[in-house]
């Protein structure tokens, strides 16, 4: 894995003298992401530069080095990624005849050369693979970005400066793009607010004016000669949304043919991301999904695979015993690391800076110590995200119809009344609850859930809005961001799900578009890359998930549970019993800690004169949720949890 960055300043600003510093200082803010190499280029006539710093997965040698030129001498690259089928490309092209003089054996020297003959696109549609880089053409003068399917990888892009010095760049993270000369972007008002709902900026937007991200699946192309905005093309060439209805046309119906096909195809994922010539692993919680990606990794390893876990003292939040069970079992080398609540709160100080622009899922502080627990041992671990969205894992997926259903009869004023008393009893009442229910199928954390339920029941007025209401925290009438102007997002475009029955896959498919690139990935991607570690996700294997699409919704959600078929596969090598437990995702008692440890942290940044000085954010709404949550008679963890993640990136990033 590595980082890039660069800029098209599209006249002859800089003499070649400037040039290497620019490039040193936006490549030098991005070494976590590629310690062991860097690499500089530019051409001060058509005024591109590009910069590469360098993780070694692939070709350890110095073939491998970016920015990396085409052998034809039109391309130049800065590459971030692995396109994991690349030894089927060069076979591809050697059977044709119209293979170069291979000069290494990296991935990146194999797109150069599909490019070459094949076209960006065409080559892109071949490849399996996470990536993001930046292309030149020096004989047309082209700049191309591109990222992969999914969003795996990131690449932010946008303008800085003002009139005719304005200059185009773009970079693996922000930090790159502040490091250019002449950043002083202000903060994107209406990006806060939609960050104050979602807890994420999503893209296409940043959190900067005139920056954007570039979206999963898209190319984009601008010329050194017009660097207006409205110049700039953005095309897909991949759409998650065509194969989700290709799919969904195509089913398989047997369900033996169905758990036959996803094992051969996660199999067939796994060999192919397994491939490193460095130390590889895998994480591993003891649930569905990094359960399966283990147990398929060590049927195809000669030796046991290195397994990573935190386990946490906090009860209900503590995995690692689930995690040594299946490890265990499949004999996996495994590691696990106890976690103290001071070691999980030293990391808060860093994230302001790990994640370069607002982020607040708190799960953000496990999976940055299990990242840099993994990294002692391996440079590369493949994880078990997106098995959520593509088989049905989230609890609203199996809930929300069901309680849409028994509500969707009530009067606007009654549901109002009925979500007011149900919020009246404590978190913790309802956590006892959730442990008395029959049958072992408890419900981990039920206040927490019950009370957002609650607070949702009182406002939607149908199943899509009431899926909208569970992914958004603060609500729009409330005034929380002063001169905010409304942007859209993909939560916004019905257009998405047109013609999609069930309500459960319209969520799965929204899910898919935006909580999995704006948050998970995002999630991992930056505590990954902070420890300069890759990380690599199996079931994003396009071809994985286009299958997944093919199963039909009773082979993802069966009797009030989710991922039915992806089950049936994990069964073949892991014991049931292992697994059956209630879902309770990769938490910490953030809320709790609000109440004690954290409290002098959070009331300094919530403090009302520094809010109304900063300008940006309305104290009343915030300290009035703040006292609720100190009373505990509510549970506003994630809510304040936006606030203070924002605090905390504005007090780095003034």
């Amino acid at each position: 894995m590595c980082g890039l960055a660069g800029c098209v300043l599209g006249t002859n600003l800089f003499q070649s003298s400037q040039w290497p510093i620019l490039l040193t200082q936006m490549g030098g803010v991005l070494r976590h992401r590629g310690p062991d190499d860097s690499g500089i280029w530019f051409d001060e006539h058509t005024g591109i530069g590009l910069v590469h710093r360098r993780l070694s997965i692939l070709d350890l040698s110095p073939a491998g080095h970016q920015p990396m030129h085409s052998v034809c001498g039109r391309f130049v690259i800065v590459f971030n990624g692995e396109i994991y089928n690349h030894l089927a490309l060069r076979s591809e092209l050697q059977k044709s005849g119209i293979a170069p003089s291979w000069r290494g054996h990296s991935d990146t020297e194999t797109l150069l050369a599909g490019f070459a003959v094949w076209g960006i696109s065409a080559t892109l549609k071949r490849s399996v693979g996470m990536f993001a880089f930046a292309l030149w053409d020096k004989v047309d003068g082209v700049l191309t970005l591109a990222r992969d399917r999914f969003g795996e990888k990131p690449l932010y892009y946008g303008w800085v400066g003002q009139g005719e010095p304005r200059a185009f760049v773009f970079g693996s993270e922000l930090k790159a793009l502040r490091a250019s000369p002449g950043f002083d972007n202000p903060i994107n008002r209406g990006a806060l607010a939609l960050y104050m709902q979602h807890c994420v900026v999503p893209a296409p937007h940043s959190i900067y004016e005139d920056i954007f991200k570039l979206e999963a699946g898209c190319l984009l192309t601008l010329r050194s000669s017009d660097l207006k905005a409205e110049a700039l093309s953005i095309e897909p060439y991949w759409r998650l949304t065509d194969a989700v209805r290709e799919g969904m046309a195509n089913p398989v119906e047997d369900e033996t043919e169905a758990v036959s096909l996803l094992d051969a195809a996660l199999r067939d994922a796994i060999v192919l991301q397994s491939v490193a010539d460095v130390p590889l692993g895998a994480f591993l919680s003891g649930g569905v999904d990094s359960s399966t990606i283990v147990a398929l990794m060590q049927t195809q390893s000669e030796r046991p695979v290195q397994t990573f876990t935190v386990g946490f003292d906090e009860a209900g939040f503590d995995e690692s015993p689930h995690a040594l069970a299946v490890a265990k079992h499949l004999g996996t080398e495994h590691h696990e690391i106890r976690v103290t609540a001071d070691d999980a709160r030293s990391v808060i100080p860093l994230l302001p800076q790990l994640y370069d622009e607002p982020f607040a899922d708190s799960s953000q502080i496990p999976t940055y110590l299990v990242c840099q627990a993994a990294r002692r041992n391996v440079t590369v671990a493949l994880s078990g995200d997106a098995g959520d969205e593509l088989f049905g894992g989230y609890n609203r997926y199996f809930w929300a119809e069901r309680v849409w259903n028994r509500v969707s009869w009530m009067p606007p004023s009654l549901r109002q009344a009925l979500g007011t008393a149900l919020q009246q009893l404590p978190t913790e009442r309802w956590d006892s609850l959730g442990r008395m229910l029959p049958g072992g199928r408890g419900i981990a954390r039920l206040g927490d859930k019950a009370h957002k339920m609650a607070h949702r029941m009182k406002t939607v007025k149908s199943l899509d809005d009431l899926y909208r209401s569970l992914v958004t925290e603060w609500p729009e009438d409330v005034e929380l961001v002063k001169g905010a102007t409304r942007l859209p997002t993909k939560l916004d475009d019905t257009s998405l799900v047109v013609g999609i029955s069930k309500a459960e896959h319209r969520m799965m498919l929204w899910d898919s578009l935006t909580y999995l690139p704006d948050d998970i990935l995002t999630k991992v991607d930056r505590a990954a890359m902070g420890v300069s570690l890759e990380t690599r996700v199996p079931f994003l294997d396009h071809r994985v998930a286009e299958l997944a699409w093919r199963l039909p919704l009773n082979m993802k959600i069966r009797g009030g549970e989710g991922k039915w078929a992806l089950r049936q596969a994990l069964y073949k090598y892991v014991p049931r019993e292992l697994i059956e437990r209630p879902k309770a995702g990769f938490g910490i008692p953030v809320g709790q800690w609000l109440r004690g440890p954290l409290r002098d942290w959070a009331e300094a940044l919530l403090d009302e004169q520094r809010l109304e000085q900063e300008g940006y954010l309305n104290p009343t709404p915030i300290l009035e949720i703040w006292r609720q949550h100190l009373s505990g008679c509510h549970d506003w963890t994630v809510r304040l949890w936006t606030v203070l993640m924002f605090q905390a990136w504005l007090e780095v990033n003034k």
